[in-house]
């Protein structure tokens, strides 16, 4: 069982800013919002990780299929921590439902958290479905499954 993480995915921010022709700062500010990051970091896992293909749209329930078929989730950890229930549950006027939640679990093989906070060399942890189910039963993602980035790398070190 490996302490730390199951792997690091690493840019080069200068390459990036000259190829994208913007400021370092500005590069760094977009790889650490999980808004814009996760496009690229599913597709980074994708190909280096899970060995894949994504899934067949925006609107689907899940992110990645591994190269066996199953069903991931692609999360960031930010600043304001991580998730785990469906993304139609997250944001204004949105509403959390345990119901939804354990349907989604159930439709997943599990989630690759990745901690954007890291930039511009991000671990990431393979988090199998049943360790948030655990998690879930011991009241570890309170009540909406919203957690703080602390908590979350404290049970990734923990659990994992």
């Amino acid at each position: 069982m490996k302490s730390q993480n199951d792997g690091l995915l690493s840019w080069s921010v200068e390459d990036i800013a000259c190829a994208l022709k913007i400021k370092v700062e500005d590069v760094r500010e977009y790889f650490t919002d999980g808004r814009r990051i996760s496009f690229i970091l599913e597709r980074r896992i994708m190909r280096e990780v899970l060995k894949g293909k994504l899934a067949p749209g925006e609107g689907a329930s899940f992110d990645l299929y591994d190269g066996r078929g199953r069903k991931w989730e692609v999360r960031s950890i930010s600043r304001g921590g991580v998730y785990f229930c469906p993304s139609y549950m997250v944001g204004s006027g949105r509403s959390f439902n345990s119901k939804g939640f354990l349907e989604k679990l159930a439709e997943i093989e599990g989630y690759v958290l990745c901690d954007i906070e890291s930039f511009p060399d991000v671990p990431y942890w393979i988090v199998p479905v049943e360790q948030v189910r655990q998690w879930w039963r011991l009241k570890v993602l309170g009540t909406a499954t919203k957690i703080s980035r602390v908590k979350v790398l404290f049970l990734l070190k923990k659990d994992h």
